[in-house]
């Protein structure tokens, strides 16, 4: 019988870029503080994040006053073969009103 102190940590279907990708869509001019927050992350991770999303294309920044506001980019793809085909815009649209997922703060 396994003790629940023994047990593996869980796991999540979601990865951490998608979780921080999803926080966006949702509110475009959201501060990275408050996605690290909703996504249980430290805001040098998702900092680090959003550098890999605009790297590779999924999103770009520009400023809105002092503020940064994101835009994902139209048409993106998932970068896994086994995803191949897919855009990422139907996975957004699927959690975008979920707010059980990411709870803004």
């Amino acid at each position: 019988m396994e003790n629940h102190e023994t047990r593996r940590p869980a796991w999540t279907f979601l990865t951490n870029h998608a979780r921080v990708l999803v926080a966006i869509s949702r509110d475009p001019g959201v501060r990275l503080r408050d996605v690290a927050a909703a996504c249980e992350l430290t805001e040098r991770t998702v900092q680090s994040i959003v550098a890999d999303l605009e790297a590779d294309g999924y999103l770009t920044r520009s400023r809105d006053g002092r503020r940064n506001r994101y835009e994902i980019a139209e048409g993106a793809m998932f970068r896994h073969p086994a995803e191949a085909g897919h855009e990422i815009a139907g996975l957004l649209d699927l959690l975008a009103d979920d707010t059980r997922s990411v709870r803004m703060p």
